[in-house]
């Protein structure tokens, strides 16, 4: 845990100097002009926006629980124990949120491995999730048919994977190439170990609503891109809003830095200013806000339900890093 936070706070310093270089970049006097015009409530909803997708995406975690029967956990533990993997949500590819497989082994003793394939599930829905609000942004400006059948090919593709065991099997296995000796020697090994669960997650009757879920939720955080626009004032239609959102999440997604930190940043500025035409200053403030109001916003959501959440349950991460390795070893 302890070197968890390390990372994250190493995350955070680089978030501070990436968002600095880019205000600097586009010059400070044209990006506090932009600033001063800009609506606050607009942020404000475009946080609850994003609270928005959590909310749907807890009932997605519901739904894999109740799929693997693990039963006899309280709703309100139970969501702040989904809340909790915030926590970790700049690691590369959101690995990290399999730290709330660990919260559940320590309060209500369910074994890691047969939770941790739910966040392989989850990543998956919510890949195809994306992917299918790329097509539909897409077709909403001339070229887009492209996108649409590049991302078709895509979903495509990703389910011929969830159908073939040996092609699942690869995939897991590249979790040991993921940066950090988490995802070599934990996440890996544990997934293997329980691919029936993770087999059950990903069969066909079990993609339909959690997908669904996905498409909602995501919805939700790409209406907070346009609602931060539309808060500066300029009229970028919900199709493109949620196209430029999507891409540059995937874009953040698929190259494993914490957070898609830098990655994210740049594809979102850049379609803003070429393909939304919006001032240089202004695309730099509204990517700013909406990653303060997506991505720093989750972090922040995630430690007030692991305090709520070791409140109460005192022993809660009690244990030495080496304790909580074992745990994680053993779990």
């Amino acid at each position: 845990m302890k070197k968890a936070l390390r990372q994250l706070i190493v995350a955070m310093v680089l978030a501070v100097v990436l968002y600095g270089g880019y205000a600097i970049w586009s010059g400070l006097g044209k990006l506090g002009e932009s600033l001063a015009h800009f609506t606050v409530v607009s942020f404000v909803f475009a946080c609850a926006l994003a609270f928005g997708n959590y909310c749907l995406r807890f009932l997605k975690w519901e739904f894999y629980l109740a799929r693997l029967d693990i039963r006899g956990i309280p709703k309100l533990d139970s969501f702040l124990t989904f809340l909790s993997g915030f926590v970790l949500t700049v690691t590369p590819g959101k690995v990290g949120e399999v730290f709330k497989s660990l919260v559940l082994f320590e309060t209500y003793g369910v074994p890691i491995a047969r939770t941790a394939p739910i966040v392989v599930a989850e990543r998956v829905t919510d890949l195809i999730g994306i992917i299918t609000l790329i097509v539909l942004g897409s077709l909403g400006f001339s070229g887009g048919l492209i996108w649409a059948a590049v991302g078709a090919t895509l979903v495509l593709s990703l389910l011929v994977v969830i159908a073939s065991p040996r092609l699942s099997h690869a995939l897991i296995d590249m979790a040991r190439h993921l940066p950090g000796s988490f995802a070599k020697t934990r996440l890996a090994p544990k997934l293997r170990e329980s691919y029936e669960s993770l087999a059950t997650l990903l069969r066909a009757r079990n993609l339909v609503v959690p997908t669904a879920l996905s498409i909602a939720a995501w919805s939700l955080e790409c209406l907070s891109l346009w609602v931060i626009l539309r808060g500066f004032g300029e009229v970028t239609s919900v199709s493109l809003a949620a196209f430029f959102y999507a891409t540059s999440t995937l874009a953040g997604a698929l190259v494993p830095v914490p957070g898609g930190l830098g990655i994210t940043e740049g594809a979102l500025k850049e379609q803003l200013q070429t393909l939304g035409h919006v001032s240089p200053s202004t695309s730099t403030a509204a990517m700013m806000l909406v990653r303060f109001a997506t991505l720093w916003f989750a972090v922040l959501v995630g430690f007030v339900a692991l305090g709520i959440l070791r409140a109460k349950h005192p022993l809660l991460l009690a244990g030495t890093p080496k304790q909580i390795d074992e745990e994680i070893a053993t779990g």
